[in-house]
């Protein structure tokens, strides 16, 4: 990092003199090992490389079924597209110097941090994968595994792969998206500066570059890892397992994926909103300077940290739903063909990867029906959100065809004629609840709407009406959320009791395979929501390079109108995120219960809470909640203390800055959240991992001594409900009130209300100042937070279980 007085011997000349120079944060190369190997790669090398991992992958594919090989394809051609999308972004241009050097610095910053943030990740997933290897070694394998000839070591090698590849694909995914966004918000800031419509153009297909490299990357990873193991294990074949038990074999793919997302959300959370609250605080709110004002000590901060909390963790995030909700509902399809005794079990266990293969198809579709967003002159067009909703509107339109193909392609049974209907209508249920998510989030988070404009109305009479006004819309937000996913889990569940398909007694068994549809029902746009999130950051850092660079207030009007869009896209999709993993952990409790029943062959189906130790499991659970609530948050709080009153030394040790006679020390505050970001991360982290682990345990032995063989398997599962339905009320409540606070403050600086300066500003600025923390920390992390629990005790399953 830079310190004072390097300016002058790195020939820079003085802040008054240069007043846009900004300084470099890179002391070394922060690219990944593997990327600085493939950039030093010759390009002949490269391509044979690449066409033999192709030629290797279909020929897997061949051996496999022929649904992988469409998989495989799909997946391929859209990595393709993703590629051209990012060529067409990054051959727009830069801008003139100073945007260029404000970009620079906030690249240096955030790729700096993703080095030293997922390379402690990496450390911790190491560690914990000798502990997984070792239990696995020590612990009993399925009556199944074991006829098949797949002894506790191979068990053991097997899931420890799949664990480190899913860590591994997780921080690509984390990655590609900084990658992008780093690199696309100084185009967009150039772009403003000729067309409100060019700079709207660029934003959405960079974001679109990353969400469909994400969702691409997810459905590939678990394709792969099924063809490779159904190859490598002779599955079907008259001596291997069957391809019914192969999905429990993929449990720790998606449990790596979501150890690594958990920590990505919480470092990048801490660090963005440490940083952003740091810097209103002082800049905003004691020296009256605007947002992004180049004077503030804390501004290159807070511009990094939404590249390593928005755009890095949303990557790792979605990537771990999308493949937790995949390897669960092939745990389910394989539990439903196995008790129906169907023939061909191929459709049922492999429909979830043709979903999302169709999905990276219409998110693609959705992506460029946007290039014709009308525009009048080059400052004014029609509403960003509305051009947004209609790409969204011609996504899941063609969701909805794709969606009933597939189920007449792969759930059509001579045993149920009509059942694949039955389950089509359960992906319409999906699709419907996450349309319905969207437009939800959007009315309490968006200040066209009455719920944020009454917030703003309450910070014209004062700090403490402004956050008694947030915190009462964000409690009353999880109704209508909570009415949408009881109405689609249960519509769904009797959809698919009805289907027709029945067990050897005759009694109805589709029920959970249709929760498990309307999820992917849900997740069948999600690239092309996560494009929309990867729009907030973006428009945001845009936003923030146009201020810093003080550039025309015709300029800044434009990213203004992206900025506050963008919020608004962050806050819906955030809702979309909480809505999968709600039906997403009902899936991953049911495939838990199954894969229980599959190793101690004792029916486990439900959980009796009035058992004593089952509704302890429950309390605790639900108390995980606040308390990783409670510490995420302090986090935040603690790290912005250290950044305040580090602006604050710098103000008054500096008075110059105010009047641009000195520059402010960017690289210091940078250097200081980072680290504290970090060392915040370890506690809440570990406290989410050890949890569920020391319940199992306790209660297992607790169990041998009371005679009860299943305690600690049912401690845990009672410890997974109240933890998941706790869980998605208090993200519901963070992430909405988080986002009423932040857009209630965005409809003041339009000019409401007396407008910037004013004192109902000041007291929006507070309201958003306590949001921060809910909306970007605390909240998105609980959504990681229950889908994790749920991996990671289908992965420690056999630890709860007498031996």
């Amino acid at each position: 990092m830079m310190e004072d007085g390097q300016d002058a011997e790195n020939g820079m000349g003085s802040y008054q003199e240069k007043p846009r120079t900004f300084p470099a944060l890179r002391t070394k190369s922060t690219a990944p090992f593997f990327l600085r190997f493939i950039y030093n790669m010759d390009k002949r090398v490269y391509y044979l490389l690449t066409a033999f991992s192709l030629v290797a992958m279909f020929y897997v594919g061949v051996r496999t079924s022929s649904i992988i090989v469409f998989v495989f394809a799909v997946c391929t051609l859209s990595i393709f597209f993703a590629t051209y999308l990012s060529s067409w972004v990054l051959a727009k241009d830069e801008g003139p110097p100073e945007m260029v050097q404000i970009s620079d610095a906030i690249r240096d910053g955030a790729e700096g941090f993703f080095r030293t943030q997922y390379g402690a990740i990496t450390n911790m997933a190491v560690v914990l994968a000798f502990g997984i290897l070792g239990i696995y070694l020590f612990r009993r394998s399925t009556p199944q595994q074991e006829a098949a000839g797949i002894d506790k070591a191979t068990s053991a090698f097997i899931t420890v792969l799949s664990f480190l590849l899913g860590a591994l694909c997780s921080g690509i995914a984390g990655y590609v998206g900084m990658w992008v966004s780093v690199r696309a918000n100084v185009r967009v800031s150039s772009a403003a500066r000729r067309s409100a419509r060019e700079a709207l153009l660029i934003a959405v297909r960079a974001g679109g570059f990353s969400a469909l490299i994400v969702v691409g990357m997810t459905v590939l990873g678990v394709a792969v890892l099924y063809a490779v193991f159904y190859v490598y294990l002779n599955v079907d074949s008259p001596t291997g397992m069957k391809a019914t038990e192969l999905p429990l074999l993929l449990v720790g793919y998606g449990f790596g994926a979501s150890f690594v997302a958990l920590f990505a959300q919480l470092g990048g959370g801490i660090y963005t909103k440490a940083a952003d609250v740091g810097a209103d605080l002082v800049g905003k709110v004691e020296q009256g300077i605007p947002e992004d004002d180049p004077r503030n000590p804390a501004v290159i901060a807070d511009l990094v940290g939404d590249n390593v909390g928005d755009c890095a963790a949303r990557g790792a995030d979605l990537f771990e739903s999308i493949a937790a909700e995949i390897i669960s509902a092939m745990i389910l399809g394989g539990t439903m063909v196995k008790r129906c005794k169907l023939e061909d079990a191929s459709g049922f266990i492999l429909f979830p990867l043709v979903v999302h293969s169709f999905d990276l198809v219409v998110s693609a579709i959705g992506i460029l029906s946007i290039k014709n967003a009308r525009e009048v002159g080059t400052k004014y067009m029609e509403d960003p959100m509305a051009v947004l909703q209609r790409g969204y509107s011609v996504a899941v339109v063609l969701a909805v065809i794709t969606f009933g193909a597939s189920t007449r392609w792969l759930l059509y049974t001579e045993q149920a004629p009509t059942a694949w209907f039955h389950f089509a209508l359960c992906g319409l249920v999906g699709i419907i609840t996450a349309y319905l998510f969207v437009w939800i989030s959007q009315y309490y988070t968006d200040y066209k709407y009455e719920p944020v404009r009454l917030v703003a109305l309450a910070s014209s009479t004062g700090h403490g009406t402004n956050i008694i006004a947030g915190v009462g819309l964000g409690l009353e937000s999880t109704a209508m959320p909570v009415l949408v996913i009881s109405v689609a889990i249960v519509s769904a569940y009797w959809l698919g009791r009805t289907s027709g398909l029945v067990d050897s007694k005759g009694a109805p068994v589709g029920g959970l395979f249709g929760t498990a549809i309307a999820t992917m029902g849900m997740l069948s746009t999600a690239a092309y929501v996560l494009t929309m999130d990867m729009f907030g950051p973006i428009a945001d850092n845009a936003g923030g390079i146009v201020e810093m660079s003080q550039q025309p207030e015709s300029v800044r009007d434009i990213t203004d109108v992206l900025d506050a869009v963008g919020n608004t896209t962050k806050a819906t999709t955030k809702g979309f995120a909480i809505g999968s993993a709600a039906l997403a952990s009902f899936l991953l409790f049911s495939a838990y219960m199954d894969e229980v029943s599959s190793f101690t062959q004792i029916s486990f189906t439900e959980v009796d809470i009035a058992i004593p130790e089952v509704f302890v499991g429950g309390l605790l659970g639900a108390m995980l909640i606040f308390v990783f609530s409670a510490w995420s948050c302090a986090a935040v709080g603690k790290t912005a203390q250290e950044v305040v009153n580090e602006v604050r030394r710098q103000f008054a040790e500096r008075p110059g800055i105010m009047t641009y006679q000195d520059k402010p020390d960017y690289g210091r505050c940078v250097s200081i959240v980072a680290k504290a970001s970090l060392r915040e991360m370890i506690k809440p982290g570990a406290l989410a991992v050890i949890s569920p682990i020391i319940v199992g345990v306790v209660f297992r032995i607790v169990g041998v001594y009371t005679e009860q063989p299943l305690l600690g398997a049912k401690a845990v599962a009672g410890m997974l409900m109240f933890a998941t339905v706790s869980g998605i009320l208090m993200a519901l409540f963070l992430n909405t009130a988080g986002g009423a606070w932040d857009n209630a403050k965005k409809f003041i600086e339009s000019g409401a209300l007396g407008g910037k300066g004013s004192e109902a500003h000041k007291a929006a600025v507070t309201g958003d100042t306590v949001g921060d923390p809910f909306k970007d920390t605390a909240g998105p992390s609980l959504h990681v937070l229950i889908k994790m629990l749920s991996t990671i005790t289908l992965v420690m399953a056999p630890l709860f279980l007498e031996s």
